[in-house]
């Protein structure tokens, strides 16, 4: 049976509300185990020929639809041309901008698989997303850092569904292509306040970073030792918006998520939305940091320093949730959807056995 991968970590187009709807300690105890045992009647294999558009990322593969057999999620059924029972419902998802990328091609994937249920995310921040499981209001947040000990003592369950690393990035037009943490420790405490500091032009340095609540901002200060410290010029509420703006600021440097920074736009994205983000993406770049550059290779192998699991967190375990919720996470464990991870930019976390 093919294990539910990745750390346990247990109490340990957007419509005009905002929702997208589309067309490090472990402890694995028994009840887990329990989930696993369950998910493992799911049947779903592996995948192959994966694509980099997300509508064609899930080409193809080789997905069991025994699942659809299994009692409906939530509300009535549904039957099949063939007289089976579908499996209909929903799955509310909130949490970190930082996996806006692997959450939407996971959901597209998943609900051509299950058309039955529908899957709606929303991207308000990793804090925001807790609170959204903790209220109800979500089945399942997605967060960019640690839980911390007051949300472990809530009974929450995280599950790393992939890692990735925090790119430091700086505007293209700036000629630094790398520095070291110590460096970077002085820019964002401000004692380095100009580019020439570090070999580069006679321009002020301008610090982007996220707003206060972001997985990603909280994680990259606690790595960096600046926690409550950084004197940030601009505090944004989404990874896109820093990377738009670092692209059209002159000086400015700020941090990413890999997979932002990943695949550029094809020849056949050069008009619309893509092509936009293309452009934007083209006008930043990463830096190395110690000698380092920030690859998937490199955070996979351990030499990246800023590196970071990716989490999905459920109210309680996977036995207690919904059908909808566990045959998400089997979907999220497949070989299909950690695939997926990769295709983003992100890479895909290593499967441990129940014991």
């Amino acid at each position: 049976m093919e294990q539910l991968g990745g750390r346990h970590k247990p109490a340990g187009a957007a419509s005009p509300d905002g929702r997208k709807r589309f067309g490090r300690g472990k402890r694995l105890a028994a009840e887990a185990l329990a989930a696993v045992v369950c998910l493992g009647g799911l049947g779903i294999t592996g995948a192959d020929n994966l694509q980099t558009d997300s509508g064609e990322l899930c080409r193809d593969s080789e997905i069991s639809r025994e699942s659809e057999r299994m009692p409906q999620a939530s509300g009535g059924g549904q039957r099949a041309e063939d007289g089976r029972e579908e499996l209909t419902g929903s799955l509310e998802l909130a949490g970190s901008s930082s996996m806006e990328k692997l959450t939407d091609a996971l959901a597209e994937c998943f609900m051509e698989r299950y058309p039955g249920i529908i899957v709606t995310a929303q991207f308000t921040g990793s804090s925001a997303g807790i609170e959204s499981v903790l209220q109800g209001r979500a089945d399942i947040a997605m967060i960019s850092r640690d839980l911390s000990e007051e949300e472990m003592a809530e009974g929450l369950a995280a599950y790393e569904v992939a890692l990735d690393g925090i790119a430091v990035c700086v505007d293209s037009e700036n000629p630094v292509a790398e520095m070291t943490q110590r460096q970077l420790r002085d820019i964002c405490t401000g004692k380095i306040t100009n580019w020439s500091a570090l070999g580069g032009g006679d321009i002020p340095v301008v610090l982007i970073g996220r707003e206060a609540g972001s997985g990603t901002r909280e994680t990259f200060e606690e790595m960096l030792g600046v926690s409550g410290r950084c004197t940030y010029a601009n505090e944004l509420d989404s990874s896109g918006a820093v990377l738009a703006r670092i692209a059209s600021t002159p000086g400015a440097v700020g941090y990413l998520s890999l997979d932002v920074l990943h695949a550029a736009a094809g020849p056949e994205e050069t008009k619309g939305e893509k092509g936009r983000e293309s452009d934007v993406r083209n006008r930043v770049r990463a830096v190395a940091l110690d000698g380092v550059p920030p690859t998937a290779e490199n955070v996979r192998d351990g030499k990246y320093p800023f590196s970071r699991p990716l989490l999905m967190v459920t109210g309680g375990e996977l036995s207690a949730g919904s059908h909808a919720v566990m045959l998400w996470f089997r979907y999220v464990y497949s070989e299909e959807g950690q695939s997926i991870a990769e295709k983003v930019g992100l890479v895909r976390t290593a499967p441990e056995k129940t014991q």
